[in-house]
């Protein structure tokens, strides 16, 4: 079996994060960037399966700059078998629906029988990349699931739902995207570290992918303005001076929260 698990470097979630306000874009140099998490959970259920199934296959696969090149060795290191980076400097500020379409074209060029990705990064959290791959590859999709059961032809898991849990299940291929109700990501070891010097890291670009590269630099969404959010301000300090009872409830009616 081949599981693809789509990945993905966002500035530490633990930093500032701010946005350019010239390009609308997130900026990355405002903090450290680092492998997200939810995408480290999604690598370790591929991992889990991996360890327990002779012949399983797990390739890492991300789209980002040339930088990233080395938060995305990460997953090689904690056990993937190989990895695949899409870059090219016509993505930058891609949207969702671009996004989706180079990674199921790389999806695509890779094979694969499962691909496992988070619900949503923490950096855009779009929430719907896993269901719109899975609509351009043509398979099931099953998303948000707190739960994961890999089979040899089949995944199945459960979702959570208001005041209930749906268990849902799909015939391979599939794309499934995971909560943060799965495990924590395994640590990288020293043997792993060193192993991901020798092991496959493929760079495409989409020319690679046959996406035409002057239709894909108009994104199907952009921002048209942004404004620097403005700084707090004071808030407003009741001194008890045997009234502030009554300046309280004052203050409350009067914004309307009572």
């Amino acid at each position: 079996m081949k599981i693809v698990v789509l990945v993905k470097e966002v500035p530490d979630t633990y930093g500032d994060r701010k946005l350019s306000l010239e390009t609308g874009l997130a900026d990355r140099a405002a903090s450290e960037s680092v492998l997200d998490e939810i995408g480290e959970r999604a690598l370790e259920v591929a991992l889990a399966y991996a360890d327990k199934n002779a012949g399983t296959e797990v390739v890492v696969l991300s789209v980002a700059p040339e930088s990233a090149s080395a938060t995305v060795r990460k997953g090689l290191a904690m056990g993937a078998a190989s990895a695949v980076q899409v870059v090219d400097d016509v993505l930058l500020g891609a949207d969702l629906g671009l996004t989706a379409e180079v990674l199921a074209a790389a999806v695509k060029r890779v094979g694969f029988d499962l691909v496992i990705a988070g619900n949503q990064s923490t950096d855009g959290s779009g929430g719907v990349l896993g269901s719109m791959v899975a609509e351009l590859l043509d398979v099931p999709a099953a998303t948000y699931l707190n739960s994961v059961e890999i089979a040899e032809g089949s995944v199945s898991g459960a979702r959570g739902s208001d005041g209930a849990s749906v268990q849902v299940s799909a015939e391979l291929p599939a794309v499934i995207s995971i909560t943060e109700a799965l495990p924590d990501a395994r640590f990288p070891n020293f043997k792993g570290i060193m192993a991901a010097k020798k092991k496959p890291f493929e760079t495409l670009s989409l020319d690679d992918l046959d996406i035409d590269a002057h239709s894909a630099d108009a994104s199907r969404s952009i921002v048209i303005g942004l404004t620097e959010k403005p700084p707090r301000e004071a808030g407003i300090k009741i001194v008890d001076e045997g009234d502030a009872g009554e300046k309280l409830a004052e203050f409350l009616i009067q914004n309307r929260l009572a």
